[in-house]
């Protein structure tokens, strides 16, 4: 036999190791929708801690909470191509981490003293993707 435990907001928040208000903001961007009790309270079920844990699951893949509402709410077709485009940028970043890895570990032992002198750091640069330059607010 199940039960169903209806929570409060501040137990739901501790139970899923954050703070109360990332609850509300979830709610207030569309993800989540917590039951009410009859006085207007917030009540936390199982299935909606398991949504909340799946938003917390997908924010540790790097999706955006924006991103996050369109794969809950969009077409079959919409949902595979964010999840292709976040995979394409994960394998992109797993190849810089690998390169990184190399990069690190040559330079232990790089006698160059320039790093630009030397044909592997040299390399390395060229992997990295540009960088905006920084605007002043002068």
């Amino acid at each position: 036999m199940t039960t169903t435990r209806e929570l409060k907001i501040g137990d739901a928040a501790a139970i899923l190791g954050i703070e109360a208000h990332v609850l509300r903001h979830w709610e207030s961007v569309g993800l989540l929708a917590p039951p009410r009790s009859p006085s207007g309270h917030r009540s936390y079920d199982e299935q909606t801690l398991d949504q909340a844990r799946i938003i917390q699951i997908l924010q540790r893949t790097g999706l955006s909470l924006p991103q996050i509402r369109r794969l809950g709410g969009g077409s079959c077709d919409a949902r595979q191509i964010l999840i292709e485009q976040k995979r394409a940028e994960v394998q992109q970043q797993i190849a810089l981490l690998g390169a990184t890895d190399r990069f690190l570990e040559h330079l232990t032992a790089c006698s160059h003293p320039i790093i630009a002198d030397c044909p592997l750091c040299s390399d390395f640069a060229t992997l990295l993707p540009p960088r905006h330059p920084r605007v002043s607010a002068t």
